[in-house]
This record gives C-alpha cells, structure tokens and sequence, in this order.
C-alpha cells in the first residue's frame, strides 16, 4: 500500500472494517471487468503520500478525481505537469493571482503545494475512465469521512478551504462542532466555470489562509507554482 508512515498508523484501523472490504472487492471487479480506473492504482493514496499526516496546515477538498486520460494523479484538482489545467484549475489560478499576484502557471501540478502541508484531498479516491461520480457511494466517502475526523480532533489549528456544496456538506458537520473551532474554515462556490462567479472569484482563501497561519506561528505557504 502507498501511504505515508503516519497516515497509515492513524488509518490502519479502517482497512480492516466491512465497508473497506467492499470497496476493495469493487475495485477488484473493475479491473476483473477490464474497466480503466483512474488515478493509477500507485496514486490512490497520493495524497496521504505526499503530504504527511504531521505535515497538514491546509485542506483543499474536492470531489472526484479526474475521469479524462492521464489527468488523475491522487491530488485534488491537480493534474500532471504534461497535462493542461482543466478549466477549474484554470480559474483557481485566476483567483490566486487576483488574491496575492501569483503569476498563473503554465503547469497544473499543485505537488508544490503537497509538499508544504497542503492536503488535496477528494471525498472519492478512483473514478471509472470518462463517467464522473461513477465510484460515488462505493466507501470512499467513509474513508475521507475518517480522514477528516481525524485532522479535526487534532491539536493542531487547519485551514479548510471548502469550495462547492459537496465539500461543504461532507466537512462542515464535523468542523463545526464545538470542540473542532479552532480550525479557519473558509467556504466559497465550486471554481468551475458553471459557478466560479458565483462567489469563487474574490473570495481570497489564498490570503486568509496564510494570515491564519502566520497568527498561529505557522509559515505561510508560497502558493507561487512557476
């Protein structure tokens, strides 16, 4: 399994539970079916790889991996950097630029920011080639459900950036409980083009969270990507 050491200590646990086995059989049938899953079996977890669970100072939730050839590499709303930023990535890069004067980047990577504490997380880790939400209601859902309890209850104040009603719904039951406010939870619409001007555009999560951080004696994080 590709987890980083302390993500799979906290996690160990819910790999044993009915629900994982499900998910496990599912996706063993999908690949018995000969159906193209994406992200690479290797990228699940890449999220939980490439930001370690002491690391995480921000969360960025998305929904779905990506469904189109070669897009999926485990991080939420990054791609590879051969592959162009699809149009919600495109407009959070507007907005980054807009918000700090971030140059926009050419490369739709965000493993810069993974490596500084930015967990890119999807509520649902795998997705069947070019049918989005098509591994919806599978058990992924109670993994990052998981996840995100786990980060909640830590001693540690986060920034949760919450973009869309999906990742709202699925964050803010647990984040607003008493003894979780500690933490900056920063809601706006979803960057996709359908509702970024519903309140995506001007909304400066990018500089809110590195206020946040520097007032809890955090570093900020240099969201320039080029």
């Amino acid at each position: 399994m590709y987890m980083e050491k302390g993500w799979l200590e906290v996690l160990e646990e819910e790999f044993q539970k009915p629900y994982m086995k499900k998910l496990q059989s599912f996706l063993s049938e999908e690949i018995h079916k000969k159906n193209t899953v994406y992200p690479p079996e290797e990228m699940i977890f890449n999220a939980l790889c490439q930001t370690p669970y002491s690391q995480v100072r921000v969360v960025i939730m998305g929904q779905d991996p990506y469904h189109g050839k070669g897009q999926a590499h485990g991080l939420s709303f990054s791609v590879p950097h051969h592959i162009s930023p699809p149009p919600s990535l495109v407009n959070i890069f507007k907005e980054l630029q807009k918000d700090l004067g971030v140059k926009i980047s050419q490369s739709g990577s965000l493993m810069p920011w993974a490596a500084q504490g930015v967990l890119l997380l999807n509520a649902t880790l795998t997705v069947r080639a070019n049918e989005p939400n098509s591994h919806r209601g599978k058990g992924w859902e109670m993994f990052t459900d998981r996840i995100i309890e786990l980060l909640a209850v830590g001693k540690k104040p986060l920034v949760f950036m919450l973009w869309g009603k999906s990742a709202q719904e699925k964050c803010l039951a647990v984040l607003n409980k008493e003894q979780n406010r500690k933490h900056l939870i920063l809601t706006a619409a979803h960057p996709s083009p359908y509702s970024a001007s519903n309140g995506f555009f001007g909304c400066r999560h990018f500089s809110q969270a590195n206020d946040f951080l520097r007032k809890n004696n955090e570093e900020p994080i240099n969201w320039a990507l080029s």
